[in-house]
Parts: C-alpha cells; sequence; structure tokens
C-alpha cells in the first residue's frame, strides 16, 4: 500500500488529535463511570487507556530513539508500507463490529487500581507522538526501522509503526465509548428499578 508521505503524517495528525479530544471527554466523567465495567472480565475505560500506555512505553521511546538517529532525507515523498506492518495496522483499525484481539499478558492491565493519572499519562504520550510525527517529516518512513513488542527479530518500517500504534489507539477509543455508553443504560436500569419500587 503506498501513501504521500506528507498526507499520511496529516491523517496521523489528525487522528491522534481526534484521540486527544476523546481523552480530554474521558477526564471529564466519575472515577465511578472510570472503573466500571460490564464484568470482571472485560475492561474498564481505564484499563483500555492503561493498555495503551503499556504499549506505548515501549514504542514512544523506541520511535524517539529511531528518528533522533536517523539522517535527514529530503527524498521521503511516497511511503510504500510492507506487507506485515500493513497487516498489523489494517488489523487495529477499528471497525463496525470490533473483531477480539488476545492480549499479552504483560499488556493486561484488567484487576490494576487506576484513576485519572492514566488518562493524563496516555496524553502526555499523545503529545509526544505528535511531536514525533512532526520530526518523522524529515526522515524516510520506509528506511527507518522501528522493533516491536512481540518478538526481537522483527523490524517495521517507521510508518507503519506509527500506524499501527495510533490505529490501536483509535480501536480502544471505540472499545471505551461502548463501556460509556453501557454505564449510561445500566444507570438508567437502576433508576427505572427504584422507580418502580416506589
Amino acid at each position: 500500500m503506498k501513501f504521500e508521505t506528507a498526507d499520511l503524517i496529516e491523517d496521523l495528525i489528525d487522528r491522534t488529535k481526534g484521540v486527544l479530544n476523546k481523552v480530554e471527554g474521558f477526564k471529564l466523567l466519575s472515577n465511578e463511570e472510570l472503573n466500571w465495567k460490564t464484568n470482571e472480565e472485560r475492561w474498564s475505560i481505564l484499563e483500555n487507556i492503561q493498555h495503551l500506555n503499556l504499549y506505548a512505553d515501549f514504542y514512544v521511546p523506541e520511535m524517539r530513539k529511531q528518528i533522533l538517529k536517523a539522517k535527514e532525507d529530503a527524498n521521503n515523498g511516497t511511503f510504500k508500507s510492507g506487507w506485515l506492518g500493513n497487516y498489523f495496522a489494517n488489523s487495529m483499525l477499528p471497525k463496525e463490529q470490533l473483531n477480539t484481539m488476545k492480549t499479552f499478558k504483560e499488556m493486561n492491565p484488567l484487576g490494576s487500581e487506576l484513576d485519572k493519572g492514566t488518562l493524563i499519562k496516555f496524553t502526555n504520550y499523545q503529545k509526544e507522538i505528535l511531536d514525533l510525527l512532526n520530526k518523522a517529516r524529515k526522515v524516510n518512513l520506509s528506511k527507518v526501522k522501528t522493533g516491536v513488542t512481540i518478538s526481537n527479530w522483527i523490524k517495521l518500517k517507521l510508518g507503519d509503526t506509527f500506524r499501527v500504534v495510533i490505529y490501536h489507539h483509535q480501536r480502544h477509543m471505540v472499545q471505551s465509548d461502548k463501556v460509556r455508553i453501557n454505564y449510561k443504560k445500566y444507570q438508567k436500569e437502576l433508576r427505572l428499578e427504584e422507580t418502580s419500587k416506589n
């Protein structure tokens, strides 16, 4: 899959700004709502965000390191996605019906004690990603490679790493929104139950 580099970066900046706006909205919710979940096996809004923080702990420093050590490259007009990177990126994109994906144990925040500090940390990571996207305009998104969390042997093109990370963020914004909607339904049912008792 081919992209004009400038267009891809602008698209990823727009997506990241959308994620930031969504998280700013989550900051207005109560701790009860942020920690609520439909059942013990599902993630709350904060667990969704903490899952992303756990990945960002690896990917943000890794992308920064590779961008800073890369040579400036004016010949970066087109980015050609690698087959594996494109597969990973497309599998992360939010869809109408989200497919469930297995999470590695160390990236699973289930049962963590979390507060709004989780949202602040994530917001700071988003600001760092925006900075990295701007820095990435001066390097070749195809030539610069990054490591990945799943294997020491696999490297992805920087353009694909950005896509995977940012699409993954969007995916979990959709999941978090579903939790928020289910919480509202739950509260409504509770009120109806209370009304019927009186």
